[in-house]
């Protein structure tokens, strides 16, 4: 059962693909702003996939986050939810990213429970 609390960790080491200057969001050599962002998903996406009925799936609506300091090539970044709402589909995660100096990035993100075959069904009829 989907309860507040529920909370996520994962990190990721700063390496030439996640780079600004790799993905195009800046032409310094430190953690980009969209690998942040990807972080931030997986690790509240995979914090309630035990939760989830079968055939369903999260996806991520909302975004409101803050890239506070700069990471550089070789350090280890680490990111944490922690389920703070939940509104009928709609779940709320608080987020914390730090690397060992301190805070990286906080904000909130947003994710909606989506049954996945209708939402991959509605998403396929863009292709027609």
């Amino acid at each position: 059962m989907m309860e507040l609390g529920i909370r996520g960790t994962q990190s990721v080491e700063v390496e030439d693909s996640n780079l600004a200057c790799t993905v195009g969001s800046g032409d310094l050599p430190v953690f980009a702003t969209p690998a942040m962002i990807a972080l931030i998903e997986k690790t509240a996406s995979e914090s309630v996939i035990p939760y989830l009925e079968m055939g369903t799936s999260t996806v991520g609506t909302h975004l409101d986050i803050a890239h506070s300091s700069a990471t550089p090539l070789g350090m280890t970044v680490v990111c944490e939810t922690e389920l703070i709402e939940i509104d009928r589909r709609r779940l709320v995660f608080k987020v914390r990213v730090y690397d060992k100096a301190g805070d990286v990035g906080s904000g909130t993100h947003e994710r909606f429970i989506v049954d996945a075959r209708k939402f991959m069904d509605k998403a396929g009829l863009k292709l027609s």
